[in-house]
């Protein structure tokens, strides 16, 4: 990073996407974020793909929790865990975006509509399985709950976790709390064609 910044001047931003797992020895403590944060404009935190499908047999668990949850299967896996984390580590709050996804992850053979039930695999998506757009969601597996700041969904044998316009609103609201420097999403396409999710950003 210090060499990106010399070679690229004041004028220039410099700015990397990171890990964010905010485990005890964990990826956030394998690199030297807070050393390098003196050569960045800011650090985008990628707080979702927490949990997913490669664990096929679950437990089901949203993929971008905002704040720790009863029965969550890893600590310290959820957003405000690794912005305290990397706060913690002296990195400006003002220098750290929010990282939002535009898309579910889920799986199939479900028979639990709340967090933590068994499944057989991951749920068909557009794409790939176990993925799919939040325009896609919306109308296929329209959010049946909440948990730890974010929304679920229960359809069939089918069980999904994204954001919604309501979960990206109380978001932004700890984003502002928190003093941060903003926001990004991934990725744009995932949106309606009204652009609900980038409005509730905004």
């Amino acid at each position: 990073m210090a060499a990106l910044r010399s070679k690229f001047g004041s004028g220039a931003p410099v700015t990397a996407a990171i890990t964010a797992d905010a485990t005890s020895g964990g990826k956030i403590d394998a690199a030297n974020y807070a050393g390098a944060a003196q050569y960045v404009d800011w650090y985008n935190p990628m707080p979702y793909d927490y949990f997913g499908a490669w664990d096929a047999a679950g437990p089901t668990a949203p993929h971008s929790p905002l704040n720790s949850y009863a029965g969550i299967p890893k600590a310290n896996y959820y957003t405000s865990a690794t912005i305290a984390k990397l706060t913690g580590l002296g990195i400006p709050a003002s220098k750290l975006l929010l990282g939002i996804g535009f898309y579910g992850r889920g799986w199939t053979g479900v028979t639990q509509a709340a967090p933590g039930g068994t499944a057989t695999g991951p749920a068909a998506g557009t794409y790939e399985q176990g993925i799919d757009d939040y325009k896609v969601l919306k109308t296929k597996c329209p959010a049946t709950g909440t948990v730890a700041g974010t929304a679920y969904a229960k359809c069939g044998r089918n069980w999904w976790s994204y954001d919604t316009p309501s979960t990206i609103a109380t978001k932004m609201a700890y984003k502002n709390q928190q003093g941060l420097g903003g926001s990004f999403l991934w990725e744009l396409s995932g949106d309606t064609a009204n652009g609900e999710l980038i409005k509730a950003i905004n």
